[in-house]
């Protein structure tokens, strides 16, 4: 969501920290630059100006102009005026849902903006990390299907929902809802309520109303993070009608500019709780403010990225893979597992968004055609190739490697291509076998080199089996390279 905008401000701070002093004329210049980028991103106009007012008062400062590396001191001023427009350095409010069960969460605003989506991925979150019994009751009766999708999403993720009564209004499901989780021992109700095309009238009345009768601790509205300064005047209209205690962005993977997140909080006063970034029911993570900010500067977000593995990777799989690389020992099944695994954390781009300085080799990102659509071939392709060919890479010749390909449906070279990857990777575990760290052809922390990136794209391993710099050796062996498209 923020790529355009950390691409223009990487932009300007290179210049900065380009230089070994700076005047004051030279912080004006980088200012406007920051403010136009700001802008383009359709961040609001007064958040804009109070935000450029905040920075300049302290970048022209005699501590700035006078420091070793001015250039590094008014990225840091950026980056805590940053923290401050999202919602400050505190750490991150929770949901209200100590008091005596059911505690109920609302889920409100306008029809697209992913309402229903959003209420299974929290009581699928609620469910897994906070421990908590969720009921979900769907009290949209005006949508076509709405009742019926929850239903279909509490089954996919194991979480009771209301059984569905033709005919009953909002008001009444709210009543039925509350009595029901409070019989069946139920911790959390998370009511997902109509929404509209736009405000009306009769819209607010409707979830006020049922505000009334149910009294959530929390009343979340969900915005869609791709209408921009339309979503920020959604929240303030809400907000004026709703108790509302927090919002939720969705759609934050999605090539909006990133406007919305930087003014809603600024706009509005409530707190961003969560993030939706995409589609999968576990694609939620809880707003940062210091963490966006590092994100939206180039700075990654290496604990984010941790936070996912942790979240995606099977432990007792991990140290098993671990005492097999031990020994030296690497075969298809582990490959297989590991691309899995890469998807599961956010796939390549997700990956590399996560990493410091990942957005200055964008350009060759993009040259080297990583796509995670290449790693689902990939795995098509293992999964084309029997056991015994699986644990003995050594038995693929010419005649299987061709039986392989019209398997996968893919030519005979893309399965070249992956046995050779393969091998650069099992070289690697050998080495670690040996405790050497394979990191050739992979200089310094701020990204894969040039001539790194033309092999991935053309699907050969990297020199030496080498990995992406910022990820744990154990974890993740090796980056998959990805064939040329046809």
């Amino acid at each position: 969501m923020f790529e355009a905008l950390t691409d223009r401000l990487s932009g300007v701070f290179d210049k900065l920290t380009g230089r070994g002093a700076l005047s004051e004329g030279d912080v004006d210049a980088a200012l406007r630059e920051v403010r136009v980028a700001l802008l383009e991103a359709d961040v609001a106009l007064p958040v804009v100006k109070d935000f450029i007012a905040k920075v300049k008062t302290e970048a022209i400062g005699e501590a700035v102009v006078k420091s070793v590396k001015p250039g590094q001191q008014v990225i840091k001023i950026v980056h805590d005026a940053l923290v401050d427009v999202l919602g400050g350095d505190a750490p991150a409010e929770g949901l209200r849902i100590e008091g005596e069960p059911p505690n109920v969460i609302m889920m409100a605003g306008l029809q697209g903006s992913g309402k229903t989506t959003t209420s299974a991925k929290l009581a699928l979150r609620l469910t897994k990390t906070d421990r908590r019994r969720v009921m979900m009751a769907s009290l949209d009766v005006r949508r076509p299907a709405a009742m019926e999708q929850l239903s279909t999403l509490g089954k996919s993720i194991g979480v009771d929902v209301l059984p569905i009564v033709a005919g009953q209004p909002p008001a009444e499901i709210a009543k039925r809802a509350l009595t029901a989780a409070r019989l069946g021992g139920h911790d959390v109700l998370i009511l997902d309520t109509a929404g509209r095309t736009s405000i009306d009238e009769e819209m607010m009345f409707e979830a006020a109303e049922i505000a009334r009768i149910a009294k959530p601790g929390e009343v979340l509205l969900v915005a869609d993070s791709l209408t921009g300064q339309d979503a920020v005047e959604t929240a303030r209209r809400f907000h004026e009608r709703l108790p509302l205690t927090g919002l939720v962005l969705t759609r934050t993977d999605g090539d909006g500019r990133g406007g919305a997140a930087l003014s809603m909080r600024a706009v509005t006063g409530l707190p961003i709780k969560f993030l939706g970034a995409g589609e999968r029911p576990d694609a939620l993570e809880v707003f940062d403010a210091r963490r966006i900010a590092g994100r939206i500067l180039g700075q990654g977000d290496i604990v984010g990225l941790v936070e996912k593995a942790v979240e995606q990777v099977d432990r007792d799989e991990a140290e098993k893979l671990a005492r097999k690389m031990a020994k030296g020992r690497f075969d298809f099944d582990d490959m297989e597992k590991q691309l899995g695994q890469l998807i599961q954390i956010g796939g390549l781009k997700g990956v590399m968004g996560m990493l410091p300085g990942a957005q200055k080799i964008q350009k060759q990102l993009g040259a080297a055609d990583l796509d995670d659509r290449q790693l689902r071939r990939q795995i098509g392709v293992i999964r084309s190739m029997t056991k015994a060919e699986r644990a003995k890479p050594d038995l693929i010749n010419g005649r299987r490697r061709a039986r392989i390909a019209k398997g996968a449906g893919v030519e005979v070279v893309v399965v070249n291509r992956l046995i050779k990857m393969h091998r650069g990777m099992a070289d690697m575990a050998k080495a670690m076998g040996k405790g050497k760290m394979p990191f050739a052809g992979m200089p310094g922390f701020g990204g894969p080199s040039p001539e790194a990136l033309r092999q991935l794209g053309a699907g050969r391993p990297l020199p030496g089996g080498g990995q992406l710099p910022g990820l744990p050796s154990g974890s993740l062996p090796g980056l998959p390279g990805t064939e040329k498209k046809g």
